[in-house]
């Protein structure tokens, strides 16, 4: 008779974390943002200008390989930033 409260715990514990499998891996692919305002406001494009890219730029956190997108001391919270992109602000001192 004691197994049952074991078992039943047990089983309820496989549920919630069987259900809340697909929010983590929803929260794990919705990470990916923009700040389109901060963006616009720096003229920010996705292609270099005059040579000039932010893979170059001081203010550029680049991501985990040199292709892959990183983020921007000037645009917080956007992690979408292109290595080959340009704003106004470019720094290289």
């Amino acid at each position: 008779m004691s197994a049952n409260p074991i078992r039943r715990k047990l089983c309820k514990t496989a549920g919630l974390t069987l259900a809340f499998l697909p929010l983590a891996a929803m929260t794990r692919q919705a990470h990916a943002a923009s700040n389109a305002a901060l963006r616009a406001e720096l003229k920010y494009q996705d292609t270099p200008k005059s040579g000039q890219s932010c893979l170059t730029c001081l203010e550029f956190l680049p991501g985990k390989t040199a292709t892959d997108r990183g983020g921007c001391k000037l645009i917080p919270g956007d992690d979408q930033i292109s290595p080959q992109g340009y704003c106004i602000r470019w720094n290289t001192m």
